[in-house]
């Protein structure tokens, strides 16, 4: 600390702590789109038709009390976190609700659960109600007559084994529970349903999940179905008809058309499908091993009942499928986006539902022959942001399960017209050419792309020559991460760099590649091979190890590359690519994800890391600061110097108006330091308590882009490179303001006339 304050010019000294008070007026502004993201789980609430609640994965919940047209979200500064694994309303009293934290389809950035919170007057308030340890927290059933006795299930942790997993009961509301089902500390409860008409009669479903950050892991020999007569008290094991071996995840359906039917939608190996119990889970008989239906089922498994209609049942994964003759026979049954999760349909009306899959929910009042919109969630799960120097400045970035995303910092968040796709696709990186806005840089899982948006013309190159689906990585000559990086230079608007285990530059827009380092990799040969284990394989590109994942070239200093891989090493070179030096600080675990990297726009050698072990269990923030191109590090996060202990940081960025000012964004908020990472506060001010992204701050503002709640910006920080301690002691203070635009009238610029 002491050499970076000696390199600084004499000024007033900051303080290591703002009142927050001194925050009270500044606001971030939601930028959008409102163009869905992933939604994990729904419900309704069958004496109020047109009311409905989502569950976003990363985003928190969301009410419709006009089936669908308008959402609301409801857990804002209230619930500290976005993930949410299942939503349940009580039928004696629909004002009491049941919130599950920690979306159960275990995807490489899926965010964890952090316990059970409870609302009694319908979301306005909340209170945690325990559970902080379940991890993902597949599902939640309420008692039909007694809403203080609940039934919990718990997938548990899902990078690590722990103990808090299985089901849990509580008879008091939540203010105690006892966990009535566990069968190892690997093993978590997928699912647990009430027979209709008779809630002493539980059902549940036993897997192993396990995800890390080169495979994901669904099934072992432990865990099917269980039943238990005494309202959970004790549950027996009932294996007649089903599979027996290798036993994954399994979504159940009951139908109040007929208590005794069950449905079962299971992963295993073999005998994998769609079952049915018609004596109440005693016995059961494949019905239907369409491979479709079990199509990708520690992410999917989606399954719902009619409960007017024992033979109607709708089974969900990349597509959604309806079956009117119990299981049989299944068609394509039209919904508005793939990749499907929940459906909810309302006791008394077959004809009432919701479903959600990863574009958002949606309400039918038809039986599914309409729709509402998913135009209308602002929900998106972005993958990184850069801008350009027009204006208004645009932001560019990816929304998962859609398409790259242009759009105007002064976006209306309702409005289709002030964004639209560029190259690339849902996982990016996009970004501008530093000189002409009109040329646009995308990727998509090892292709890139290069995009005039006057002419609508695209280019796309193959880097690796081979396409990451079905191939594991030892097969591949270049190994790149879906979530390849890329980085423009600084310093030549022409130069483009992109990352597999090596870094690869382009000076003609990606005509051709010069490979411009070795390996930057760990590679451990533990986990080079085939994803997805032990049932089912899914190789997408999401679990390739050992590549790069951040880039970044110092703006000091042309040729000083810094890079980082998922799988931990950090190294740097000072001549432009022809040597190399590893600079991973000694003092951080092995295997970590480097997530973003910053070099310091006002000190040459400096640079800032931000490391992400989640994957791997550990929820510890890292963030690093090196002043002598990595020789020696500094962490500035302890657990006790701001950011807690347990929660993971994603990105770290310094001010280019003020040296010393740091933003860090963590998986459950935005923090801020004003001495170069010494001390952190929260600077959270009203942004939704999601996972930070990425952040930059551009023209005086602080662009955020968040995985579930799109993108934000808080407008105008020059306040903030005016704070000393001089200025936080006083009573009153008048700040210097931003320079200002005066603008036309136009109604494609939103906001003030006169900035």
């Amino acid at each position: 600390m002491a050499q970076v304050h000696a390199q600084a010019p004499a000024r007033q000294p900051s303080p290591a702590n703002v009142d927050p008070a001194l925050f009270k007026g500044l606001r971030y502004r939601l930028v959008g789109p409102s163009r869905g993201g992933r939604v994990t789980t729904v419900t309704g609430v069958p004496s109020q038709p047109k009311t409905f609640y989502m569950g976003v994965a990363s985003g928190g919940l969301f009410r419709t009390t006009d089936a669908g047209t308008t959402w609301v979200p409801i857990t804002d500064g209230k619930v500290p976190l976005g993930s949410i694994g299942c939503v349940a309303v009580a039928e004696s009293d629909p004002n009491i609700i049941y919130l599950g934290t920690g979306s159960d389809g275990v995807r490489s950035n899926v965010s964890t659960g952090r316990g059970v919170y409870k609302s009694t007057d319908s979301g306005q308030t909340w209170k945690f109600i325990g559970l902080y340890n379940a991890g993902q927290i597949g599902s939640v059933r309420i008692h039909p007559a007694n809403p203080d006795i609940v039934w919990v299930s718990a997938v548990g942790d899902a990078f690590k084994p722990n103990p808090e997993r299985g089901v849990f009961k509580t008879t008091d509301g939540g203010q105690t529970w006892r966990r009535v089902l566990f069968l190892s500390d690997g093993v978590g409860s997928m699912d647990v349903e009430l027979q209709p008409g008779n809630p002493n009669v539980v059902y549940a479903w036993m897997s192993h999940l396990e995800r890390k950050p080169w495979t994901i892991i669904s099934g072992s020999r432990e865990g099917g179905f269980y039943k238990s007569s005494d309202a959970g008290e004790h549950f027996t094991n009932i294996k007649t008809g089903l599979p027996t071996e290798l036993i994954g995840k399994a979504n159940l359906a009951v139908t109040a058309a007929n208590p005794n039917r069950i449905y079962a939608l299971v992963e295993a190996k073999p005998g994998g499908g769609l079952y049915r119990s018609d004596d109440a889970g005693q016995s059961w008989s494949l019905v239907n091993s369409q491979a479709s239906l079990i199509q990708r089922p520690f992410y999917y498994a989606t399954l719902g009942a009619d409960p007017t209609n024992e033979d109607a049942v709708y089974a969900g994964a990349e597509g959604f499928f309806k079956s009117t003759d119990a299981g049989k026979t299944f068609t394509t049954f039209r919904v508005p986006h793939g990749d499907n999760h929940d459906i909810w349909i309302n006791p008394k009306d077959g004809r009432t539902m919701i479903q959600s899959n990863d574009g958002g929910a949606n309400v039918s009042t038809d039986g599914g022959l309409t729709w509402s919109t998913q135009m209308n969630q602002p929900t998106a799960e972005i993958y990184g942001v850069w801008v350009d120097n027009q204006f208004p400045y645009k932001l560019y970035g990816a929304q998962q399960d859609n398409t790259t995303l242009i759009i105007s910092s002064q976006a209306d968040p309702a409005s289709r017209d002030d964004w639209r796709p560029g190259p690339g696709c849902e996982t990016g990186p996009i970004m501008p050419h530093p000189k002409n806005p009109d040329i646009v840089y995308g990727s998509c899982k090892g292709q890139y792309g290069v995009m005039n948006l006057k002419t609508g013309q695209q280019k796309n190159y193959w880097i690796g020559a081979q396409s990451l689906y079905g191939n594991p990585a030892s097969d591949l000559a270049y190994r790149m991460q879906r979530v390849s990086p890329m980085a423009t230079s600084p310093h030549d608007p022409e130069v483009l760099y992109y990352g597999s285990q090596y870094l690869h530059r382009t000076r003609d827009r990606g005509v051709t590649w010069e490979k411009i380092s070795p390996d930057l990799t760990a590679r451990p040969d533990c986990c080079q091979g085939v994803s997805g284990e032990p049932i089912t394989r899914d190789v997408t590109g999401e679990e390739f190890y050992s590549t790069l994942y951040a880039i970044a070239e110092s703006p000091l200093e042309k040729g000083v590359i810094w890079t980082g891989a998922n799988d931990g090493p950090f190294h740097v070179t000072r001549d432009n690519g022809k040597t190399w030096s590893n600079i991973t600080p000694k003092d951080l675990p092995q295997g970590g994800r480097v997530q973003y990297i910053d070099p310091s726009p006002h000190r040459k050698g400096s640079a800032y890391y931000a490391a992400y072990r989640w994957l791997l269990g550990d929820y510890q923030p890292y963030i690093y600061r090196t002043d002598d191109y990595g020789k020696t590090w500094t962490r500035l996060t302890d657990g006790k110097n701001g950011i807690p202990a347990d929660w993971p940081a994603r990105v770290v960025r310094e001010d280019p108006d003020r040296e010393g000012l740091l933003y860090a964004g963590t998986e459950f908020g935005m923090f801020i330091s004003f001495d170069n990472g010494g001390r952190w506060q929260s600077f959270q001010l009203n942004l939704p308590n999601v996972p930070i992204t990425d952040i930059k701050v551009h023209k005086k503002d602080l662009v955020v882009a968040t995985q579930g709640r799109a993108f934000w910006i808080l407008d105008n920080i020059a306040s903030l490179h005016q704070l000393t301690s001089r200025v936080t002691a006083s009573e009153v203070h008048l700040f210097k303001p931003r320079d200002g635009y005066r603008t036309r009238l136009n109604p494609n610029i939103l906001g003030p006339m006169i900035e």
